[in-house]
């Protein structure tokens, strides 16, 4: 993960999470989830907005075309 340049990160809130699990991918890192079970919230609500899905689909392919530019460090 010191290989990741920080002061690159495009996005903040959930859309980091993806943008940094890209961008080890796009180093060859292996990406491994670790579901988390929060025991609290059995009958809460989600906060993940259409707007937050839409946000991380997109920068997926923000940051794919710009890795095929080579314009992703």
């Amino acid at each position: 993960m010191e290989s990741i340049d920080l002061d690159k990160i495009l996005s903040d809130g959930y859309a980091f999470q993806i943008e940094m699990n890209f961008r080890a991918w796009a180093k060859g890192f292996r990406i491994q989830e670790i579901p988390i079970v929060f025991t609290e919230r059995l009958n809460g609500v989600s906060k993940m907005s259409r707007h937050i899905v839409w946000e991380a689909a997109w920068l997926v392919w923000h940051l794919e075309f710009r890795k095929l530019l080579g314009l992703l460090h």
